[in-house]
């Protein structure tokens, strides 16, 4: 397993934008499939955005067109900037990397948006 750390959340209107980071610890982070999933209160936790180690991308319906993922091999870290942010949005995100069925998680962040 892989220690994952989630930054950049917080409160927003609105509307408006956060970019999440999460930073890998460890080797082969260019390897791995990471993802981004978030969890609202009495909900599952979903997938929202996902990059494979040579770049590939797949969206949550709900968030096509307004979240990027994106990650920096040279700095074992993955992005997800969010734009567009509605009340919805709400939720623990959590980072996530998976290397050959290995997964490993973040702490998670928490992100509000408000009406």
């Amino acid at each position: 397993q892989v220690q994952l750390v989630e930054s950049g959340g917080g409160l927003v209107q609105t509307g408006g934008s956060l970019r999440l980071s999460c930073e890998a610890a460890g080797r082969l982070f260019s390897s791995m499939t990471t993802a981004w999933y978030r969890q609202a209160p009495g909900l599952e936790r979903d997938m929202v955005a996902l990059i494979t180690g040579d770049g590939r991308t797949r969206y949550a319906d709900s968030v096509k067109g307004r979240f990027t993922i994106s990650r920096e091999n040279a700095k074992n870290t993955v992005y997800l900037q969010m734009n567009s942010l509605k009340p919805e949005d709400t939720a623990v995100y959590y980072c996530n990397a998976n290397y050959l069925g290995v997964s490993s998680w973040g702490q998670g962040t928490q992100v509000t948006v408000s009406s």
